[in-house]
């Protein structure tokens, strides 16, 4: 019984130590070692011939949508300053002048292409391309959609159903002005398309001046002889490389995902895809198509009721993920529209919940998102009161610290106890270490006597594991962090520490921590004890500063709440430390 709580607490280290493993392996680009996830690494390059054929496969849309042929495919697409692929036709030559259009607002900077009126290009101005506080400096804002020959990322929409306009058809700007003009809060550009199998495609984008959603309305009309049943798709278009995470050992999903009320939030890896063996609801009536990535995704959000066919498919190195729509019969003469929005953006939880429902599960917590997202909640709150995020992080550890005292309390003064009495534990095993039965009957009796429970200081601890890797996973997710000081030294906290001076707090509270416990019997395990703080503190050097941060206040209320209570049990606050001789 004496080492069953050690043991417990060994598990659970080997554990992390090798999780912590398979995470480094994926951050750079390697097959994970002992939990393999059977996805593409993170080095994968998209070949610059490749990156120029963006199509959708071959699905039929639903019963319920089949006014088009059943393998109707949506349309090719070629990427700007690339080479189409040798099985691919090449799309016909514009009748117009290809070009682009450029429009910034307070949010964003947004390019579009007359050709299929798509948009190709968004750089998010209040965000930067490298993060640390030197490089913030320079000021280069982070490009999320982009269309050059090395990244591809963009959003398209196009009908489909027969020979129809689509996001390779060249299309105009016929209203509509490029900037914001004094006062005015959102402006729209309208595109529009030549009679292509007698329908006119117009897309009128809204654009807010201080939004990361773009209104888009399909304005369909029919100027031929016969009535036509058209359907709308939108799609998002990327190539498979993973958006790298700014922290070590933390590996964060890149890829399409679908939502549904009916079937939640579904995230589909790029491998399955590419395998043919993706699983998501097709078929659905609410809920969102979208992109994500650490910090940042893109959605299509449809409106609430429009029935609509989801898909995800690979395009030569691309995948796309979207949805198609009908738009019912037009008969010759009649308009017809669909309205969908666009949302482009960073992963604000607060405002993701009031854009859409579901919308704020892009930001991943994993497993734990019951007790993550309550506390990411109090983080915000404490942040509106206090103004700096390093502080509002301090401040939730205080509190979570104060909530679970009593707890904490009687794991202390288990350990307090198990400390008073490890002198004489210490004795009776080497006296009896010829007799292990009588040992053991021996141990039980003290403990018995001086009522110690050697598990006493064990499952209180186990009982706060979850709130405290929820936590871990709040501060990693929440791009509230990236770019954001605390203090002095500290520019970014979602960047190491420059100086490292927080790392060596930690490492150096750490150590303390250890000594105030009471060292194993066995004085390998003794030594190891003190080993293995120094190489869980080192990969520290390396975590963001928010993680080290909140993990540093973390052990400073530790070792002060264990000095008090040992000291209202006349327990001596002393250092035990390991023979390292012997």
């Amino acid at each position: 019984m004496t080492d069953i709580r050690r043991s417990i607490l060994w598990v659970i280290l080997v554990f992390s130590l090798i999780l912590l493993w398979d995470q480094w392996q994926i951050y750079n680009g390697r097959e994970a070692t002992f939990f393999p996830t059977g996805q593409p690494p993170a080095t994968e390059t998209v070949p610059a011939a490749g990156a120029a054929a963006v199509a959708a496969g071959t699905a039929a849309p639903p019963p319920a949508m089949a006014t088009a042929p059943a393998n109707a495919a949506l349309p090719t697409a070629t990427v700007l300053g690339a080479q189409p692929d040798a099985a691919v036709p090449p799309a016909p030559a514009p009748a117009a002048p290809r070009e682009t259009v450029t429009v910034r607002t307070d949010a964003m900077e947004l390019t579009f292409d007359s050709q299929g009126g798509a948009l190709i290009g968004a750089t998010l101005l209040r965000h930067y391309e490298e993060v640390g506080r030197e490089l913030r400096d320079s000021q280069t804002p982070l490009r999320l959609l982009k269309q050059t020959a090395e990244r591809t990322y963009v959003a398209q929409t196009g009908l489909i159903g027969g020979d129809f306009p689509n996001h390779t058809t060249p299309m105009r700007l016929v209203s509509g002005a490029p900037e914001f003009a004094p006062g005015q809060t959102e402006l729209t550009l309208r595109f529009e398309s030549e009679p292509v199998g007698g329908l006119v495609l117009a897309k009128i984008y809204t654009i807010a001046r201080d939004s990361h959603v773009i209104g888009v309305r399909h304005e369909v009309r029919n100027v031929g002889a016969a009535a036509a049943s058209p359907q709308v798709y939108v799609q998002l278009v990327r190539d498979g490389l993973q958006a790298g995470s700014d922290v070590p050992f933390y590996y964060t999903f890149t890829g399409p995902v679908v939502y549904s009320e009916a079937a939640n939030f579904q995230q589909i890896d790029f491998a399955h895809i590419r395998a043919n063996e993706a699983e998501f609801q097709r078929s659905a009536n609410d809920g969102y198509v979208a992109m994500v990535q650490h910090y940042f995704a893109s959605a299509w959000l449809p409106e609430t009721g429009v029935a609509r066919e989801n898909f995800a498919r690979v395009v030569g190195p691309l995948y796309s993920v979207g949805s198609i729509m009908a738009l019912g019969s037009i008969a010759p003469g009649q308009t017809q529209t669909l309205d969908t929005r666009l949302f482009v953006g960073p992963q604000y939880e607060t405002e993701l919940e009031l854009i859409a429902p579901g919308l704020d599960l892009l930001k991943d917590y994993g497993w734990l998102t019951v007790l993550a997202k309550p506390m990411y909640w109090l983080l915000y709150q404490i942040h509106a009161l206090v103004g700096n995020w390093g502080w509002a992080i301090v401040l939730l550890v205080v509190l979570i610290r104060a909530a679970f005292y009593w707890l904490n309390a009687k794991a202390y003064r288990s350990m307090a106890k198990m400390k008073a009495v490890n002198p004489r534990i210490m004795e009776m095993r080497e006296r009896l270490k010829d007799s292990p039965q009588l040992m053991q009957q021996e141990m039980m009796k003290l403990y018995r006597e001086e009522k110690v429970n050697p598990l006493g200081g064990c499952f209180p601890i186990l009982i706060q594991i979850p709130v405290f890797i929820a936590l871990y996973w709040v501060l990693l997710a929440s791009v509230e962090m990236r770019n954001a000081p605390w203090i002095l030294w500290i520019g970014d906290l979602s960047t190491p520490d420059p100086f490292f001076i927080l790392p060596l707090l930690m490492m150096i509270t750490t150590v303390i921590q250890t000594a105030l416990n009471p060292l194993p019997p066995d004085p390998l395990q003794a030594k190891l004890m003190w080993i293995l703080p120094f190489v869980f503190s080192i990969m520290f050097f390396f975590f963001p500063a928010g993680l080290v941060l909140y993990w540093f206040v973390n052990n400073v209320l530790t070792i002060a709440q264990q000095a008090y209570i040992n000291a209202k049990m006349g327990v001596p606050l002393k250092f035990t430390l390991p023979n390292f001789k012997s």
